[in-house]
C-alpha cells in the first residue's frame, strides 16, 4: 500500500494543486490567520480599491471545517482526478484550460445582482463534478450507501441533498451552469456541426510548459476506461485539436 505522501506526489497536478490551495486556505481561514472577508468576491473592492486578488481568491474557499468542506475536497479528489487522468490524460493544459474557463463563467454570472455569491469555490467544483457526469454518464455511482443512481443524474443529486439539508441552493446551480456551458461548447455544438470555438489558447500550453507541468496535449490520447460513456468517447480530445 503507498502511503500518504506517495498517494498525494502520484496526484495529477492540476487537481492536486487546486485541492491543495483549497485546503491551506480553509485551514488559514479556520486558524484566524486569513480573514475569509479579505478574499471573498467583492466586486465594489475590486473596482474602486484595485483588490484583483479577490478575483481569484475567492475560488480557494470552500466553508469551514464541516461535512459539507470535507465532500467538496473529496470530489476534487474523485471526479477532478478522474477527469484529468481519463478524458483530459496528457492535456494538462486543456483541463487548466476547463478550470479557467469555468472560473471566468462563474464571475460572469456573480456579476449579476441576484446571482452574486462572494465564494465560488463550491461552484467550481460543482462544474467538475458537472462535466465528470457527461463524460462517465454510465458509471454506477452510491450515494451514502442508500441510493445508486447513473453518474448522468448525480450533479441533480447532489443538488437536491443540499437542498435537503439545507445549504445554499445558488452555488451548485452556477456550477451546473458553468459545467454545461462548457460541455455545450465543446461537444454538443460540434457534434452537431458547428465550430468549437473554446480552443485551448496557445498560451496556456506555454504556461503548462513554463510551469513544467506534464502536457501532451497535442499527442494522442490513450483510449478511454470502459467506465466512460460510450456515446461520446473520446470526443473530447477530437474536438480541442
Amino acid at each position: 500500500m503507498s502511503t500518504p505522501a506517495e498517494f498525494y506526489n502520484s496526484l495529477p497536478p492540476i487537481s492536486k494543486g487546486y485541492g491543495t490551495l483549497c485546503l491551506l486556505t480553509t485551514v488559514a481561514c479556520q486558524l484566524g490567520i486569513l480573514p475569509p472577508a479579505s478574499i471573498a468576491l467583492y466586486y465594489p473592492f475590486v473596482l474602486s480599491h484595485f483588490q484583483v486578488w479577490r478575483l481569484l481568491t475567492n475560488f480557494f474557499f470552500l466553508g469551514k471545517f464541516s461535512i459539507n468542506f470535507g465532500i467538496r475536497l473529496l470530489m476534487i479528489a474523485r471526479y477532478g482526478v478522474q477527469l484529468e487522468r481519463g478524458p483530459f490524460d496528457k492535456r494538462t493544459a486543456d483541463f487548466l484550460w476547463m478550470m479557467m474557463f469555468g472560473a471566468f463563467s462563474l464571475l460572469a454570472l456573480s456579476a449579476i445582482p441576484p446571482l452574486w455569491s462572494p465564494f465560488l469555490g463550491i461552484s467550481l467544483v460543482f462544474m467538475l463534478l458537472y462535466v465528470w457526469s457527461r463524460e462517465f454518464p454510465d458509471a454506477q455511482i452510491n450515494i451514502y450507501g442508500l441510493v445508486t443512481l447513473k453518474a448522468f443524474y448525480l450533479p441533480w443529486a447532489m443538488l437536491a441533498l443540499d437542498v435537503i439539508f439545507g445549504s445554499p441552493l445558488m452555488p451548485d446551480l452556477l456550477g451546473i451552469i458553468a459545467g454545461h456551458l462548457y460541455y455545450f461548447l465543446t461537444v454538443l455544438h460540434p457534434l452537431a456541426g458547428g465550430k468549437n470555438i473554446l480552443k485551448t489558447p496557445n498560451w496556456v500550453h506555454r504556461l503548462v510548459a513554463r510551469w513544467a507541468i506534464r502536457s501532451q496535449a497535442y499527442s494522442s490520447a490513450r483510449p478511454n476506461d470502459t467506465t466512460a460513456g460510450v456515446a461520446f468517447r473520446g470526443r473530447s480530445y477530437r474536438l480541442n485539436r
